[in-house]
């Protein structure tokens, strides 16, 4: 089954799901503090250059407020505008995100960062297929960035290309073996189609590499969650979660599959994948 080929109520849990990676990041959740993360990169005057991931809601508007005013006073800053516009993205403000990234494109047109950034919030903005013609621009085939590679497949991934999206993890695995970042999004797209089982797999195969991060356990948490294993899913969950956002989390998603009563629907599917295998 492709993503495409999706029912609806497949459909709407792919989208719950996404906004429930969305509200672990915005909430906190993710510890993550790779000091080459291109979301820390750079100078950035007065301006705190924290880790965004490891930030609840309150320290990441204090983090837009303080950000946003250096932004004004120099908006042709690549480091403050990029900054700017993940905080931005992460707070749900993907219009904004966007108007912010199109200024920095205009001053830095041939930075490959910024062309990637561009091309996220392209997408987180909706404009698929224009985040698409602006990676592959920040692309170089000669030596190609398996980042740009794996963020080519996400995007497909939502425009329900999913043979294509699987194929560029892939050859981003071919250039960076067992990259954990890479193989969870592969296991996304196997949610996205509604296909858990597998998903389950990559995500275990992902959570279990030494440079695995919180957002790469949370995913696996989220996929066990939505087959109903809550208990297990809770086990992942606070074993790096304090005892209120993983609360809060499990709430969610149990709210969240009570309402579309998603996860039997899931379970339904899977058992009819596996007569017909």
């Amino acid at each position: 089954m492709t993503a495409a080929k999706t029912s609806a109520p497949l459909s709407t849990m792919a989208r719950a799901a996404i906004f429930i990676c969305l509200a672990i990041a915005v909430t906190g959740c993710a510890s993550t503090k790779r000091d080459n993360d291109n979301l820390t990169t750079g100078s950035i005057p007065k301006v705190s250059s924290a880790p965004l991931d490891g930030m609840n809601a309150v320290e990441l508007a204090a983090t837009e407020k303080a950000v946003g005013g250096a932004y004004i006073r120099d908006p042709k800053n690549r480091d403050v505008g990029m900054r700017y516009a993940t905080v931005l993205g992460m707070t749900g403000k993907h219009a904004q995100a966007l108007a912010v990234m199109q200024q920095v494109a205009i001053a830095h047109p041939t930075d490959r960062s910024v062309l990637a950034a561009y091309g996220k919030a392209q997408a987180g903005a909706g404009q698929l297929e224009q985040a698409l013609a602006t990676i592959g621009r920040a692309q170089t085939p000669d030596h190609p960035d398996w980042r740009l590679i794996s963020a080519e497949g996400a995007v497909l991934d939502q425009l329900g290309r999913a043979d294509e999206a699987r194929q560029k993890y892939r050859m981003a695995l071919q250039t960076q073996p067992n990259e954990p970042s890479i193989m969870s999004n592969l296991g996304m797209s196997y949610v996205l189609s509604g296909d858990l089982k597998t998903a389950e797999t990559y995500m275990r195969d992902a959570a279990k590499q030494p440079a695995a991060d919180s957002r790469v356990r949370q995913n696996l948490a989220l996929v066990i969650g939505l087959q109903g294993r809550f208990s297990e899913a809770e086990q992942i969950a606070r074993q790096e979660l304090s005892q209120s956002q993983a609360d809060a989390n499990v709430t969610y998603l149990r709210s969240m599959m009570s309402q579309q009563n998603t996860w039997q629907k899931l379970a339904a599917n899977d058992k009819a994948r596996s007569a017909t295998n």
